[in-house]
């Protein structure tokens, strides 16, 4: 007979470990839930808009945004809409398609206690195209970058904003002053962080008065 070896086996390999789906955060940076932490799905395509891009974004549009009324077309993790509520913002709508994401928004809500805040599963275009005429200061425009929506988008926002209401635009390339012009759109301000380039845009000619503000909002 043939002795046993007496090698030791080697270890089972550990299984690998499922993804987690909440293995990311997104900061608060300003206003009164500065420093606040929201959970993010790890969902495909999603990629919540950096704190330096976002800090840039709001000196921009301002810190105190009350009264004003505000629309996340593409809510995804709801670091732009809840950093605008957190500056004071009357209303802010958070529009989201995905369903795991709009659960997650409404957790993000709940723990804020954002009572201005709303979230709506549907289609952000579609949401904007059913705003009441000139009746948003503030949209924000960060859709998936493979989905090609920056067009379509820019024409739904177009009739709801306010006069004197402004867009964000995030995408993976700069938009040129003629190509929104025509549009309707003129370029206010743009910054490229890395991969995206940041805009904000107001409109270049009202088609329609805007509503005024809610009572206390800025002009």
């Amino acid at each position: 007979m043939r002795p046993k070896s007496s090698a030791a086996k080697p270890p089972p390999k550990p299984k690998p470990r499922a993804p987690s789906k909440l293995n990311h955060q997104v900061r608060i940076i300003g206003g009164q839930w500065k420093r606040s932490k929201l959970k993010v799905l790890d969902a495909a395509g999603l990629r919540p808009t950096p704190d330096r891009v976002r800090e840039t974004l709001f000196n921009w549009l301002g810190q105190d945004l009350s009264g004003l009324r505000c629309l996340d077309a593409f809510a995804g993790s709801g670091a732009l809409g809840l950093e605008a509520a957190s500056r004071g913002a009357a209303q802010v709508l958070l529009v989201e398609q995905d369903a795991a994401l709009v659960e997650q928004l409404k957790r993000s809500v709940t723990q804020l206690d954002a009572q201005a805040v709303s979230v709506q599963r549907g289609d952000g275009i579609a949401s904007l195209r059913q705003a009441a005429p000139a009746s948003l200061h503030i949209i924000f425009l960060d859709p998936p970058f493979a989905a090609s929506l920056w067009e379509r988008a820019l024409q739904a926002a177009r009739q709801a904003i306010a006069a004197n209401g402004q867009v964000y635009l995030e995408a993976p390339q700069a938009w040129a002053p003629d190509a929104l012009a025509a549009l309707g759109w003129a370029l206010h301000r743009h910054l490229k962080a890395g991969a995206v380039h940041a805009h904000v845009l107001r409109p270049i000619t009202p088609v329609l008065p805007s509503l005024p503000p809610a009572e206390g909002a800025l002009a």
